[in-house]
This record gives C-alpha cells, sequence and structure tokens, in this order.
C-alpha cells in the first residue's frame, strides 16, 4: 500500500491500539481479542522486550487482518529497522525531521508526537502524515477545537485521555483518529489472559466511534 492509502485506513480504522507490554509472549493474542472487538490497528511500542522480533511475528501471522505499526521510536535507525520487521507505519512521541524522512524514505507513514500549536505545525511542515498529539490529557479536547480553528489542514490523533466511551468525543473535537493504550488493553486481564474482556473493551470503543461517525451520515 501506499503512505496515502495507509493513512486513509488507519482514519477509518478510528483507533490505533497502543501495545505496551511487559511480556510480549501474550502480545499476539491481546492483538487478536482485539481484532475480534473491531481493532484494526495496532501500535507495537520498542518499548517491549524484543520488539523488533514481535513486530515480525505480528506482520506475518495479523498483517492480512490488521494494521501493524511500531511506537515509541526515538530515533530513525530504529524506525528504518522496525520497517524492516514489518511495522508498516511509525509513532513517536517526539518530533524529529530525521524520523519523518527515514519513514518516508521507506513509502511509510511518519505519526511524529507534538504538543504545542508551533512543534505541531512544524511536524506537518516536516511532511508529518499525522501528527500525535501527547500526552492529549493534559490539553484535552478544547485544545484540538483551539488549534484546528485557524490550522484545519492538520491531521491530529490524541494519546493519552483516551477511554473506552470518549473516543467519539475526541473524533468531535476534531481528532481524525485516537491512540489508546491502558483503559483498552486491561492490565488485570492480560496478567489472568481473560482475552474476551478484551473483546467487550473494544467494542465499547469502536461503538464510541461509530456513534459519532453515524451523527455525521444523517
Amino acid at each position: 500500500m501506499s503512505r496515502e492509502m495507509i493513512v486513509n485506513k488507519l482514519i477509518e480504522a478510528g483507533a490505533i491500539a497502543v501495545l505496551r507490554m511487559k511480556n510480549p509472549d501474550k502480545l499476539i493474542k491481546v492483538a487478536e481479542a482485539i481484532f475480534e472487538g473491531g481493532i484494526k490497528a495496532i501500535e507495537i511500542t520498542m518499548t517491549v522486550p524484543d520488539a523488533f522480533k514481535i513486530i515480525e511475528k505480528a506482520a506475518r501471522e495479523l498483517g492480512d487482518r490488521m494494521l501493524i505499526g511500531v511506537g515509541s521510536v526515538l530515533d530513525a535507525a530504529t524506525a528504518v529497522r522496525a520497517i524492516d520487521a514489518g511495522a508498516g507505519y511509525v509513532v513517536s512521541p517526539i518530533f524529529k525531521k530525521e524520523i519523518v524522512e527515514a519513514a518516508h524514505k521507506k513509502n511509510v507513514p511518519a505519526m511524529p508526537g507534538a504538543f504545542t500549536p508551533t512543534e505541531i505545525q512544524n511536524a506537518f511542515e516536516a511532511g508529518a502524515d499525522i501528527v500525535k498529539v501527547f500526552p492529549a490529557d493534559i490539553v484535552g479536547m478544547a485544545f484540538f477545537r483551539g488549534v484546528l480553528a485557524p490550522m484545519p489542514h492538520l491531521k491530529l490523533m490524541p494519546t493519552g485521555g483516551v477511554t473506552l466511551t470518549n473516543a467519539g468525543d475526541w473524533l468531535k473535537a476534531g481528532a481524525c483518529a485516537v491512540g489508546v493504550g491502558s483503559a483498552l488493553l486491561d492490565k488485570k486481564a492480560i496478567d489472568e489472559e481473560d482475552y474476551s474482556k478484551l473483546t467487550e473493551n473494544a467494542k465499547v470503543l469502536i461503538k464510541s466511534i461509530e456513534s459519532y461517525r453515524s451523527t455525521l451520515a444523517k
């Protein structure tokens, strides 16, 4: 797929599940559980042990069903290695032009992190396909509305502060999609291997997104 096609599919998916897990052995089962609940995109963070191997495994076993990306990328070399392992998009908590450029050389979308209007615009001008506003719980939904009023060309995605039931509200505030981690990936459920709980969480999240989108179709 082209960069543009991947970005469009991420926006269509509405939510990217951020998989930041201490036990990588459970990651595939967790991904399969949330896929059953409607999640179509996952971000495997570089904080996961053996992240490159897990990305490779996820791309091989889930790549025909889900969009597999890499997160917590802090430099260009890591981005390239993750893409070579099978990551289809690159997410970072920070903005570094070199990461954007490295991803684009591989024809992969880059989603750098930014916090202020200036940082967000700088990331956009550097070619960011989507700008991750992080930590979004600090600035809130009003910030999205405020930034997008004079800069409607931006594609913004919040990470932090997204719950199972307010994802639609973030989209209403102007987000193109949401990044969601702990609210979706219940630690207790994962520890107890209660994957059905994760599926139900995913269904609630997707329902919030679909409820908002249904209002646009009227």
